[in-house]
């Protein structure tokens, strides 16, 4: 892997439809992350390709914008850019849902895992959005917990060393999933299991906490030099201040 890599998670979109402004969100990302210190951003909920051309506008200095294709986006919402010169790339889609919702099925026809390998090194970034809990509940008695359980454990075994395994996991730190992920997987939490939370809690229903449902994970032999959270505050944009998402992103610094 090469010695050293800065990368970035973010899901860009969560905010709720009406009044998304997801023209100047994806500016102000841009306007932070383009001139930054940063080789790899992963980004979840893309969803069309209108908004991969907004992303191109932004992020000039990434050469490398890379995604599966889909009828009317990016395969999964996913979408990896770098500086770095990277092969791929490989969608792969995570086992689908069972008793839960309607609604959350459909949505859950949209998780998967994005792939990309590093020229230098091989080392292999994979970018996640597995199914949401809508229900905040992540005990093991939830309606979701099984369907989350197996996403999880595939996404396991797709993960090879040397890798990098990041994105919104839709899964709280607190949950037994996070704990049998990170074994099963053979990987270590960036920010060693000391995230805040990662949502920002006026987005949420009245009376219910925010949780670390982002994460950053590495397979040995990489190491974590540094990891913070980004897009904590309000930011300036044209129509007036705002969150560029509904949820923080993610940085960490890791050398090979």
């Amino acid at each position: 892997m090469p010695p050293r890599l800065t990368l970035v998670t973010l899901n860009t979109r969560g905010l709720p439809l009406p009044g998304t402004r997801i023209s100047e969100r994806y500016a102000a990302v841009a306007a932070a992350l383009d001139p930054a210190d940063v080789d790899v951003i992963c980004l979840q909920e893309v969803n069309t390709y209108r908004h991969v051309s907004r992303l191109r506008r932004g992020f000039t200095s990434f050469p490398y914008v890379m995604y599966g294709r889909g009828p009317a986006g990016p395969a999964g919402g996913l979408v990896t850019l770098s500086r770095l010169p990277c092969g791929g790339p490989t969608y792969t889609r995570l086992p689908q849902p069972v008793s839960v919702p309607l609604r959350s099925r459909l949505n859950a026809l949209h998780s998967g895992v994005l792939t990309v390998e590093l020229r230098e090194g091989g080392l292999r970034v994979h970018n996640v959005h597995p199914m949401a809990n809508t229900d905040g509940d992540w005990s093991a008695q939830n309606r979701f917990h099984r369907s989350q359980g197996d996403q999880l454990r595939a996404l396991a075994a797709v993960v090879r060393a040397p890798a990098v395994v990041c994105g919104d996991f839709n899964v709280s730190r607190d949950s037994v999933l996070y704990d049998e992920f990170r074994v099963g997987a053979g990987v270590r939490d960036a920010f060693n299991g000391d995230c805040p939370p990662t949502f920002h809690a006026e987005y949420l229903p009245p009376g219910s906490s925010a949780h670390c449902i982002d994460f950053i994970f590495v397979t040995e032999p990489a190491e974590v030099s540094g990891a913070t959270v980004l897009f904590s505050d309000k930011v300036a944009m044209p129509s007036g201040p705002g969150h560029v998402s509904d949820h923080l992103g993610l940085r960490a610094v890791i050398a090979g």
